[in-house]
């Protein structure tokens, strides 16, 4: 898979917006960067399958970030759902478990 469209959900734009501008551009250049090829290869220190949830599938580590999205392998298209401070990942896990 190459080449994928990166939609922002608007919960994903609203925690983009409250971010720094340096830590904004830094979470959109690795969601560029690792999203747009190879969005579901896991790695041990970027991307990781969720499992025992089902939305989101996928996790994206970016430095203190965290990035929750969702592929559609027919569409070619990647949603992302939330950008989180690793500080608010476990209530995040928490409320979609739900």
């Amino acid at each position: 898979m190459t080449g994928d469209e990166i939609h922002l959900k608007p919960s994903a734009v609203k925690d983009m917006d409250r971010l720094r501008k340096y830590d904004a551009a830094m979470v959109a250049d690795g969601m560029e960067t690792h999203l747009s090829h190879n969005p579901t290869k896991e790695s041990k220190s970027r991307i990781k399958r969720l499992r025992g949830i089902s939305n989101p599938d996928y996790r994206l580590r970016l430095g203190d970030y965290r990035v929750f999205y969702n592929v559609d392998n027919a569409k070619h298209t990647i949603d992302v759902l939330r950008v989180l401070h690793e500080d608010q990942t476990h209530k995040y896990y928490e409320e979609v478990q739900k």
